[in-house]
């Protein structure tokens, strides 16, 4: 009677209330995956203290040390579906496409156009865009483009003559950024890069993207945890002024080329071809998105292949020299000029890329959401519509199982004879099924063609600068290294 006469007992049963109510709430959340039969691991996704996909490494290690096919996880108050078994990843990938054909990730084709691209879009949409892009993707449409990605090369081994000329290191993965920043220009948007100084209006509005803002987190919270919401405040991740150069300079592009009647090989001429075919038609922002999600795509991926790749030549300069000869052998063949069918005899350097993707793949992790129910084969499990399902990639490519010594870096193990022995589905960088990356050749070829020009001109070491063992970056999309890679240079 006391309490419910005073103040003071107002407020204990208050307070006593809410905590019933907030253990309850946790409770229901928190047991999500207790009353659906899947084990469960509190994991902190809470703090930013590592990367994501590192996160999920530590998770995928869990899980096989408790000999568990498949688990949960929340982060924030989302539950997560993780896939451990590389069988059940198979049928989630590729089998059972149908259930699971999103990534899951937010757009708004309204407020935010240049997100609405082939990477977030899901449905016909999505089904329309992949048959359109995969023209560009095709081996002769890639060697006709070739010449452009050459022209790009000569300010590349400029810029390293120009650091070794000054006894200085070089920062990796900024040499990579500028070199691949050129190529999209000149590739994607058909912009000559020779015009530009290294501060050029695309790498800049890119690198103002690539930064998370305190506002950006905000948003993207709500827009991970709560997307229909995010759609009705009509919320846009890419900053305005971003978005409004990115329409512009294509729309620009395409309107010159129409009044001047050029014709040039480069994506955005297949895709204005594209807008003119009857059947396929192609507002100008859907145009201006695709060109956006290469340029996205380009910069977060191929860089960090790059800078890798060179940290571990470095590194191993065995294998360093083994590339380089492979290199020589072959250009030799063709009067030393770097030709795209080159490229493709150079099966040691495809060796050194794919165990630095192994070792450091970009997309550390992937996302895929299921749209209608789904029994997991095998089990009495029902993932639910809805439910976000999360493949840790970086923790099957450091599987012991899959890779002995997983910390060492191994060319052999890709091989003809040692791929052919390894499981399916045990090296993924670049996603798997229908949804594979559409950009995978030509990421693999400006890649390669960063390396051969580098390695015939230039031996590496390693900087003091450079912090070992490398630390990743927290917040960023891809892997990065922290203090950056430093190495010297060499002119051969």
């Amino acid at each position: 009677m006391f309490f419910a006469d005073s103040p003071t007992g107002d407020f204990i049963i208050i307070v006593i209330t809410l905590s019933v109510i907030i253990v309850s709430v946790y409770n229901w959340f928190y047991l999500h995956w207790n009353r659906r039969n899947v084990p469960c691991l509190q994991t902190d996704f809470s703090s930013l203290n590592e990367h994501l996909g590192i996160k999920f490494k530590h998770v995928y290690n869990l899980m096989k040390q408790n000999q568990w096919k498949h688990g949960g996880v929340f982060i924030q108050v989302t539950p997560i579906y993780v896939v451990r078994d590389l069988h059940l990843l198979k049928n989630i990938m590729t089998k059972d496409f149908q259930y699971f054909p999103h990534r899951g990730l937010y757009y708004n084709e309204k407020g935010d156009p240049l997100s609405c691209h082939i990477f977030n879009t899901s449905g016909p949409k999505w089904r329309r865009m992949r048959t359109n892009l995969s023209q560009i993707f095709t081996p002769g449409k890639l060697k006709s483009i070739f010449p452009l990605l050459l022209s790009c090369e000569e300010i590349l081994i400029k810029k390293i003559e120009t650091e070794i000329n000054r006894k200085r290191p070089f920062e990796a993965k900024t040499i990579a950024d500028s070199f691949i920043g050129d190529v999209i220009e000149s590739c994607v948007f058909g912009l000559d890069w020779q015009n530009f100084s290294e501060q050029s209006p695309i790498q800049q509005f890119g690198r103002k993207i690539f930064r998370r803002s305190r506002t950006r987190r905000v948003k993207g919270f709500i827009v991970d945890n709560f997307p229909k919401l995010g759609r009705i405040l009509n919320i846009a991740l890419i900053p305005k002024d971003a978005s409004t150069f990115f329409l512009k300079i294509v729309e620009e592009a395409i309107d010159y080329r129409k009044k001047q009647h050029i014709v040039r090989h480069d994506f955005l001429q297949v895709l204005t071809e594209l807008r003119n075919e009857d059947g396929s038609y192609l507002k100008i922002e859907e145009i201006a998105a695709q060109c956006f999600i290469f340029f996205l795509a380009g910069m977060s991926t191929s860089p960090t292949a790059i800078s890798f790749a060179l940290y571990e030549l470095a590194k191993n300069e065995d294998i360093q020299e083994s590339v380089r000869e492979e290199v020589g052998k072959v250009l030799e063949k063709y009067q030393n000029v770097i030709t795209y069918e080159a490229i493709q005899e150079m099966k040691y350097l495809e060796q050194v890329l794919d165990e630095t993707l192994r070792k450091y793949p970009p997309a550390a992790y992937l996302n895929r959401k299921c749209v209608k129910d789904y029994k997991v084969f095998g089990t009495d499990v029902v993932i639910e519509k809805g439910t976000t399902v999360v493949i840790p990639v970086l923790g099957i490519h450091h599987n012991e199982e899959f890779y002995p010594e997983p910390e060492k870096f191994d060319p052999e193990r890709f091989n003809d004879t040692n791929k052919g022995l390894r499981e399916s589905y045990a090296f993924i960088p670049f996603g798997e099924g229908p949804r594979i990356c559409i950009g995978m050749r030509f990421g693999q070829i400006q890649s390669k063609l960063a390396l051969i020009s580098l390695l015939r001109n230039f031996k590496f070491t390693i900087n003091n600068r450079t912090q070992e063992p490398l630390k990743m970056k927290k917040s960023t999309l891809v892997l990065t290294a922290e203090s950056g890679i430093w190495l010297n240079a060499n002119k051969l």
